[in-house]
């Protein structure tokens, strides 16, 4: 195999990564506001909004959590894609590699990703909203 053909085998193993992250990035988008309308649905007269709100709470944080480790993830195989096109045809080191690991302190920390803006607006507006309606019910009981 001469190195050209490893380079575009490897981008392409490399590739393949970023995608799954991308997509599961966008699943779990999916699947918060699927969480979010279903059981807003399903409960609107039921049940108290204090006890909703709290149940909503938690997966809301823990899919922001792991959108958050996604983008990261996907952010480090970019940067893996980048040095292998700058240096595969001329190095053999790390050769088909693909442990994104290596390239955790050339990204973003998971603080900064998780508060960028994109993410921020989508999961910061609807914890708002939860943490607002319980801090209501906890003092204003009706």
């Amino acid at each position: 195999m001469d190195k050209q053909e490893i380079l575009h085998k490897e981008i392409d193993l490399i590739q393949s990564c970023i995608k799954r992250m991308a997509s599961n990035s966008f699943l779990i988008k999916g699947w918060t506001v699927s969480l979010i309308a279903v059981v807003l649905a399903l409960t609107k007269d039921k049940v108290d909004f204090l006890f909703i709100s709290i149940v909503l709470l938690i997966p809301v944080l823990g899919f922001w959590y792991l959108d958050t480790f996604f983008l990261r993830t996907e952010k480090m195989y970019r940067m893996m894609y980048k040095w292998v096109i700058e240096n595969r045809l001329s190095s053999e080191e790390r050769m088909y590699e693909l442990n994104p690991q290596r390239y955790k302190a050339e990204v973003n920390s998971s603080i900064k990703i998780m508060f960028s803006v994109t993410l921020r607006i989508f999961y910061g507006i609807p914890s708002l909203v939860l943490i607002t309606i319980i801090i209501f019910k906890l003092i204003l009981p009706c």
